[in-house]
């Protein structure tokens, strides 16, 4: 080798293995940098409202707002639980969440929407369940945009006392949930409460999404003895279903409201790990049948708790992480 080629070689050398050391000194849970994506969640019972958090990756998750509140709950009981966005043709944002624990407080869930995630329509409770009086709850609601039928499904779990008789079934406080839905145009006027689905167990906390031509419903198995308390999915071929096919679980016990992201070809499952230790994860799949827990790579806000994840413009995500309160 002449002294040209050493000399050049020597410096490929040195550069590579500099980038090899920055590199090792890289957080080993960083990604390539493929979008802005937004969660949602709130902190303790959800007294002081939304909180939002930015990724580009799916694993790395920063508060913004210093975390503190882009909105304080009026309605209901004044909580704001499982807060549930997404955003429609027009490019508004629709936010649902659970506004009180049981009926005794409201027979309701929370609404609202935005432009800009910052400044927020006027809230509004909207009633459900008007045709069973026993109705104990209403959790968790979600929304999806049905593309084909411009049409607006909102879901969430409640127990109707006596509806859903039933042994194993029963979760805490005797409660056997069911999901069920309305659906609007334009967040002014509802359709009548109906079943959603019905996997013949109780049932919290499900999610939405399309994949190819079929609707990915992810639910989280509530039964108590033996406890359950994992995810399963099921497949329709409408936003009604019927749900098919339900799963096995994929996810460990003791976790709860899912929420499904697809990046690239990966879709992740994010979910809450209520119990000890309380933790946010992540399973992801490329097929919807082999799934990989993933959790050890992800970073949230510290008491990150139940919400959704959406992909957001640039330009919007420059506009939130320049918001301080």
């Amino acid at each position: 080798m002449n002294i040209a080629k050493k000399v050049v070689f020597t410096l490929l050398l040195g550069l590579t293995f500099q980038n090899i050391g920055s590199a090792a000194e890289l957080n080993e849970t960083a990604r390539p940098q493929t979008g802005w994506y937004l969660f949602t969640s709130f902190r303790d019972n959800g007294q002081d409202g939304l909180h939002l958090a930015l990724s580009r990756d799916g694993y790395t998750w920063t508060a913004l707002n210093n975390d503190k509140s882009f909105l304080l709950p009026t309605v209901g009981a004044k909580l704001m639980r499982d807060p549930a966005i997404a955003q429609g043709p027009d490019g508004t944002f629709h936010l649902v969440w659970t506004s009180g624990w049981t009926t005794k407080e409201s027979k309701q869930f929370g609404y609202a929407s935005s432009k800009d995630l910052i400044n927020w329509s006027e809230q509004k409770g909207i009633p459900v369940m008007q045709d069973e009086p026993k109705t104990r709850n209403v959790w968790a609601p979600e929304l999806f945009y049905d593309k084909k039928e411009y049409l607006w499904y909102i879901f969430w779990s409640s127990t109707v006392t006596d509806k859903f008789p039933g042994g194993s079934n029963i979760s805490e406080d005797n409660y056997n949930h069911r999901a069920y839905y309305i659906t609007t145009k334009d967040f002014k006027t509802f359709s009548e409460s109906k079943l959603f689905c019905d996997p013949g167990f109780n049932v919290i906390d499900s999610t939405m999404v399309m994949d190819g031509d079929r609707y990915i419903l992810v639910c989280k198995d509530e039964r108590l003895n033996p406890p359950k308390k994992n995810l399963r999915m099921a497949t329709g071929k409408t936003p009604t279903g019927p749900f098919i096919h339900v799963s096995e679980p994929f996810t460990i016990s003791w976790v709860e409201g899912p929420s499904l992201l697809k990046i690239g070809d990966t879709w992740f499952c994010y979910f809450d790990h209520y119990a000890n230790p309380h933790y946010y994860g992540a399973v992801k799949t490329t097929d919807f049948k082999t799934w990989t827990d993933c959790s050890k790579e992800m970073t949230f806000p510290k008491d990150h708790r139940h919400g959704t994840v959406i992909e957001i413009t640039e330009s919007l995500a420059k506009t939130l992480q320049e918001k301080k309160d």
